[in-house]
């Protein structure tokens, strides 16, 4: 994906939530909306740990779906 591309979709948020499979629930800033996300898979490949109260990066679907994690602060 491009990056200008990538950076119109791109928000932050926090951990609220840990669920199995490597689901997240997280709150966006600025915002009462909460999203599910899933892990990026370079974040898998590197076995990067995303716990609730961090501060993340993510890409949302531009259907309105699922966001990926792709940044942990």
């Amino acid at each position: 994906m491009d990056t200008a591309a990538q950076s119109k979709n791109t928000v932050t948020g926090v951990v609220v939530e840990a669920l199995p499979d490597t689901l997240f629930r997280v709150q966006l800033d600025g915002t009462e909306q909460v999203v599910m996300a899933y892990l990026a898979g370079k974040m898998r490949m590197n076995r990067i740990r995303v716990l609730v109260g961090d501060k993340v990066e993510l890409v949302q679907d531009s259907y309105g779906g699922r966001a990926r994690i792709i940044r942990r602060y």
